[in-house]
């Protein structure tokens, strides 16, 4: 089944104090991880940028089959960069802020085999990221006033919650003390 994916890149990141999606990791950036593992399930990836848009520009130059698309609205907050990036879909796709670096392929493939129109995925009862949207509401979302948010948006949707065995999921980047904690991870398992 053919899926695309976007991936948010324009925030601040104001709590981790520094631009999170250009921490490295052994080497990678948590950026460069995120579009990596991508790559392995979705034909287009469109990254959005905003804040810092040339560093998320000189990591995305090193991709084929991904775009950076500039959301100029990124002040308004996530949910402007939401409905950019949905602006460029015509397929169902993942939605993924790009500071989730420990997703496994294997639960992209699990909510992309999912039914529902909606798919969030669940680890140990708790909701995470990424979100998988059906092409069908595409244009529903690029028609929600941009004071909305995803949440909103999700709650009058057909929503399925899925399992998932991966705990990166609930794995994101705020803080530098969460940045060494997923650092720490990665070179354990690698």
């Amino acid at each position: 089944m053919k899926c695309d994916a976007v991936v948010l890149a324009a925030g601040y990141s104001s709590r981790a104090g520094t631009n999170k999606m250009a921490l490295v990791i052994d080497e990678k950036t948590v950026l460069e991880r995120v579009i990596e593992t991508l790559r392995t399930v979705c034909e287009k990836i469109v990254v959005v940028g905003g804040h810092n848009f040339n560093v998320i520009k000189k990591i995305t130059d090193k991709f084929d089959r991904v775009t950076l698309v500039e959301n100029k609205d990124y002040p308004l907050g996530m949910f402007s960069s939401v409905k950019r990036g949905t602006s460029e879909m015509d397929t169902d796709f993942f939605l993924i802020p790009g500071d989730y670096p420990l997703i496994k392929e294997s639960t992209y493939r699990k909510m992309q085999d999912s039914d529902g129109e909606f798919i969030v995925p669940v680890y140990n009862g708790r909701r995470g990221h990424p979100v998988l949207i059906r092409k069908n509401l595409i244009s529903r979302l690029n028609e929600e006033p941009v004071e909305s948010n995803l949440k909103a948006f999700r709650d009058r949707c057909e929503v399925a919650f899925i399992d998932i065995d991966d705990e990166g999921i609930l794995m994101d980047i705020d803080t530098m003390s969460d940045y060494e904690n997923i650092r720490d991870i990665i070179k354990k398992g690698e």
